[in-house]
């Protein structure tokens, strides 16, 4: 959990109190220590060397009663004096004041020399510590001895401890008294920074009115002695003269805040009412908030004002048929209506933000990028017909980009608008195709009387000069071939006068079903020789169409008889009747398993003279007229090889199937 900002300012002053009090401690106590250690070494040797003097005489008379008694009495002085004993020059021990016996071991470890007034160590017994002092005694330059003197350093410890003690508790003292006093003017400081922090969260949350600075005891109109209540200060209790502007103080600089404070610093209400750096925060704060509070209202207004007229200008832009769309000069779209939404089948939230290479395929975005890279280079619009493939359909579109210019005169994007010419191209083609059939049809009919009658002598003549050949012979064989293929070839003229002489229909209400089933035996026996199947799938509720007869049965004948030629043997044939509610139609569905139609022959498949069968298995005549006689009666037809799972009914696999749909007559 992370601290507060007062709890830092505790902890960081009873800290540095603490390590002051630490250090102080330390150097008074090593101050003390060192004083003691001193003054209790200077005392030993100033025993030392007195015991040293008085041992003169006693051992020159060799008066051992009296060193004795000179060193029971030195022994008393002090009950720190642990032993004090005499060697003789020869380092043997003469008195001493060991009750147990006298420790050899004792007078080797503190040798003093001639030289040396005197010697000191530290002796460590395991129980104690004892500071030993060795003195020479001296007559001239004569050694007579030496005296030994061991202090105790326990006295001089418990001194130490006791100043240390008294050394704890006056930091202490002096710690916890600095600690109230700095807790005081820290609970002072932080307080008024919680308030400045609880309206700073208040700011955040969009509460704007606020009051973080304390009230003043007295105010300008009052220091002033000021009744001008048009004033912007006038009672103005929770914001200072100095932050408002236009202010009608005579002392005062017109205009904003950043011109009229250096000549409000000179006023009296200023100086009698500006606080420390902290009130004066506060006082900052609250006219950020009410300025922020004003930008924020003109801001709101102003987006309110924009997006009416964004929704107006988007509402006007969904109501054109023509599909609209703008990109910024990255390609990124920025905006787009429902048209064109409709033509990407996307919806606006799937496009805003996205660029070609996101929306339509790699080659048509990389077409549509080099083309706007063009119109950003130039500055020239583009007008063009566009081909859409999409994964359902195929549309053609009309174009126009033209470049979006900024102030500064560059190109910032491009407005891209559009229609859909679907329709029209499908118009067009189909008067294409019209104009084509019509242009054919006169001439195959002219074709087709110029060679009927040469083709009908050719075919005479072979037939009466296979009378006369012997049937073995290869006359005979000849003959024959010339008449199978005279007989083609009058096959192929019927079917251009067919396909090119026009004729009134007999327009009258037909049932599908049973119009089929008329058909059906005509065909059967001879498919049944190759063991293709027809199979049957009426639907129940199909109701009647307006059409003639005998062309219908015609396109069923055609259709069938193109099946059985795809499938050429073992294979079935599929029909399916049904009504399409939703569009009133009358749909039949043809399919086969035959070999199936290649994707570029589809679009060619109804062009007359085009055909996938060899030379000698048709004229590429059938699908055209069964064309023509569909389109003639309102309907269309569609080829699907392999079929698409929209038409894909059929219990068996079907390699091609035709769709044919006729409007429903009325009832």
């Amino acid at each position: 959990m992370k601290l507060g900002f007062r709890s830092k300012i505790y902890l960081g002053m009873f800290s540095l109190l603490l390590l002051l009090g630490i250090v102080i401690l330390f150097l008074v106590s090593r101050i003390m220590s060192e004083s003691l250690l001193e003054e209790n070494r200077n005392r030993g040797i100033s025993i030392g060397v007195n015991l040293a003097a008085r041992m003169v005489e006693p051992m020159l008379a060799m008066n051992f009663l009296r060193m004795k008694t000179f060193i029971d009495q030195t022994a008393q002085l002090s009950d720190d004096i642990f032993y004090t004993f005499v060697l003789d020059a020869d380092e043997n021990p003469l008195v001493h004041t060991f009750k147990g016996g006298f420790p050899i071991d004792l007078k080797t470890v503190n040798n003093v020399s001639d030289q040396q007034k005197f010697s000191i160590r530290l002796l460590d017994t395991g129980d104690q510590l004892i500071y030993d002092y060795a003195v020479p005694i001296f007559i001239g330059k004569d050694r007579l001895g030496t005296v030994r003197l061991g202090l105790l350093r326990t006295k001089v410890r418990k001194a130490i401890n006791r100043i240390m003690l008294s050394a704890f508790l006056s930091t202490g003292f002096v710690i916890l008294i600095a600690g109230f006093l700095g807790t005081f003017f820290a609970r002072t400081v932080t307080r008024r920074i919680k308030i400045l922090h609880a309206s700073t969260e208040q700011a955040l949350r969009g509460n704007l009115d606020i009051h973080t600075a304390p009230l003043l005891k007295k105010n300008c109109w009052d220091i002033m002695q000021c009744d001008k209540q048009e004033c912007p200060a006038y009672e103005n209790l929770h914001h200072r003269c100095w932050y408002t502007a236009g202010t009608l103080c005579p002392t005062c600089v017109e205009g904003e805040y950043a011109k009229k404070i250096i000549s409000c610093q000179k006023c009296p209400v200023y100086r009698k009412c500006a606080g420390d750096e902290i009130q004066s925060f506060a006082e900052s704060f609250d006219t950020m908030t009410q300025s922020l509070k004003a930008h924020l209202l003109e801001r709101q207004n102003a987006e309110k004002v924009l997006k009416e007229q964004r929704e107006l200008l988007q509402t006007i832009l969904d109501a054109i048929p023509d599909f609209v769309s703008l990109q910024d000069r990255h390609f990124v779209y920025k905006s787009v209506n429902k048209a064109f939404c409709k033509i990407v089948g996307k919806n606006e939230n799937e496009i805003i933000g996205k660029t070609d290479f996101d929306l339509f395929t790699r080659k048509q975005a990389q077409t549509y990028q080099q083309e706007d890279l063009e119109i950003i280079s130039t500055g020239r619009p583009l007008i063009k017909e566009s081909k859409l493939v999409g994964p359902k359909e195929t549309k053609w579109l009309h174009v126009v980009k033209i470049p979006v210019l900024e102030a500064d005169g560059n190109v910032g994007g491009i407005l891209c608008s559009g229609r859909d010419i679907t329709d029209l191209k499908q118009v067009q083609d189909h008067l294409s195709q019209s104009q084509k059939m019509e242009a054919v049809g006169q001439l195959t009919a002219g074709i087709a009387h110029e060679i009927n009658t040469p083709l009908g002598i050719i075919l005479g003549y072979a037939q009466l000069l296979l009378e006369d050949a012997a049937q073995d012979s290869q006359v005979h064989e000849d003959l024959t071939m010339i008449e199978k293929q005279t007989r083609i070839c009058r096959k192929i003229v019927s079917d251009l006068l067919k396909f090119s002489r026009y004729t009134e229909s007999a327009i009258t209400l037909l049932d599908m079903n049973p119009l089929i089933e008329e058909v059906i035996p005509v065909v059967e026996h001879t498919f049944k020789l190759d063991r293709v199947t027809i199979i049957r799938d009426y639907g129940s509720d199909v109701p009647s169409v307006k059409g003639d007869k005998d062309k219908f049965k015609q396109v069923f004948i055609n259709l069938l008889g193109n099946a059985h030629d795809a499938i050429e043997t073992d294979g079935t044939i599929h029909i399916i009747t049904d009504y399409d509610k939703k569009n009133n139609e009358v749909v039949i569905y043809v399919g086969d398993t035959g070999s199936g139609i290649a994707p570029e022959e589809i679009d060619r498949i109804f062009d007359p003279f085009y055909t996938t069968k060899p030379v000698d298995k048709g004229t590429g005549l059938g699908l055209s007229v069964t064309f023509g006689i569909i389109n003639d009666h309102g309907g269309r037809i569609k080829l699907e090889s392999p079929p698409s799972s929209a038409s894909n009914i059929f219990d068996t696999v079907q390699s091609t199937v035709f769709i044919i749909r006729f409007p429903a007559a009325p009832n």
